[in-house]
């Protein structure tokens, strides 16, 4: 039986709440719980296919400290979560729209779509939400 669905608000793209964000979302989906994770503003550039890998994440000590000590990336956390379990990640159509991207212009196979904050929030009603 599956858990209480999960959702998942990311706007900062700080390394420490990308990287919380991504162990929510992958342990809630392999603990049988659907979960949906929608990424907007600051941290939607983290997930550019164009951002380098050395230079994706930015943040204070502990995120120095993840680096040093080889802590799992955030995005491979996903990727796993997505294989694993029910975890589908939503792009924010309004932070596309500014950037002047589009879907295909993210870390492929990350996204199930472009959503808008709207929908979100409806769907997020039946769940938990958390914001990052």
């Amino acid at each position: 039986m599956a858990g209480l669905p999960l959702y998942v608000l990311l706007c900062s793209g700080e390394h420490e709440k990308v990287q919380m964000a991504a162990m929510i979302a992958s342990v809630g989906a392999v603990s049988d719980r659907p979960v949906e994770v929608f990424v907007s503003m600051g941290a939607l550039a983290i997930f550019a296919k164009a951002a380098p890998a050395e230079g994706r994440y930015h943040g204070g000590a502990f995120a120095r400290l993840m680096r040093e000590k080889g802590a799992p990336d955030a995005l491979n956390l996903l990727h796993q979560g997505r294989e694993l379990g029910e975890l589908k990640v939503w792009a924010c159509s309004m932070a596309l729209d500014l950037h002047g991207w589009e879907v295909d212009d993210l870390v492929e196979g990350m996204f199930d779509g472009a959503l808008g904050l709207t929908s979100f929030l409806s769907d997020a009603e039946s769940g938990q939400l958390v914001t990052l």
